[in-house]
Order: C-alpha cells, then sequence, then structure tokens
C-alpha cells in the first residue's frame, strides 16, 4: 500500500512540473504576434558616396506572423535621416516597406540606426544605414 502511495505522490509531482513547464513556456513565447522576415538585410551599405547627394535604402518585409503587422512608428537617429513606412497594417503573408533617406551633408564615415516600431515580439526591431561621404572637392 505505502509504494503505491508513494508511486502516485511522485508521478503527480513529476506532472505537476511538466505541466508548469509548458505553461511557463507559452507565456515567454506570445502566439498572437505579428513577425517581420526581411526579405534583404537588416543592414544597408552605401559604400562611398558623394557629399550633397542623399541616398535612400528601402527594406522590404514580409508578415511571418499570424495577425496583421501594425508599424506605430519609425524613429530615426538624427535629423539627417528621414524615415517613411507602411501605415496601412500589413495582413499575414504580405508585404509592406520601411524607407530611410541619410542627406550626405557631412563628410566622414556614418552609421545610423532606424527604430521600428511595431506589434512584433519584443516591441521594435532596428535597420541600419552605413557608410562613407566623400567631401565635395574645391572645384565644385
Amino acid at each position: 500500500m505505502k509504494k503505491s502511495m508513494l508511486f502516485t505522490f511522485i508521478f503527480a509531482l513529476l506532472f505537476s512540473a511538466v505541466s508548469f513547464a509548458q505553461t511557463n513556456n507559452a507565456q515567454t513565447k506570445p502566439a498572437n504576434v505579428a513577425a517581420f522576415q526581411w526579405l534583404q538585410p537588416e543592414t544597408k551599405d552605401f559604400g562611398k558616396i558623394p557629399q550633397g547627394t542623399p541616398v535612400t535604402a528601402t527594406f522590404k518585409f514580409k508578415n511571418a506572423g499570424k495577425i496583421p503587422l501594425v508599424i506605430s512608428n519609425v524613429q530615426a537617429s538624427c535629423g539627417c535621416t528621414t524615415p517613411d513606412y507602411s501605415k496601412a497594417p500589413i495582413a499575414p503573408g504580405e508585404t509592406g516597406f520601411v524607407m530611410a533617406t541619410y542627406n550626405a551633408a557631412s563628410p566622414g564615415s556614418f552609421y545610423k540606426n532606424v527604430t521600428v516600431t511595431a506589434n512584433v515580439e519584443g516591441g521594435s526591431v532596428v535597420l541600419y544605414l552605413k557608410g562613407e561621404v566623400e567631401a565635395r572637392s574645391a572645384n565644385q
């Protein structure tokens, strides 16, 4: 009798532990979120560009989630970069874009980021623009 009672107690304890672990895991991975699937790299390297010549990167994505993806804000790291983005909700399986234009006014290397806030796991993603602005020659 004591053996079966001990076995039942151990079984109930293990079953509880497994149930709790599954519940806890489900809480850490939300099922009803949208998801960015970027169709090209999340960093755009422009290489060398002439001073005063703005450059634009378009980051296309697919919503790989189960609900419409809604971008609530796109913020550039400085005033030298102007963002634009898909304003309408992006249905699951559909595509959208985030675009950023760097003004290239100052010579030298640049590394700028653009933060995209949306209803995705983690709440936001960061995209990057980099390159080197070559100074205008004195003749121009």
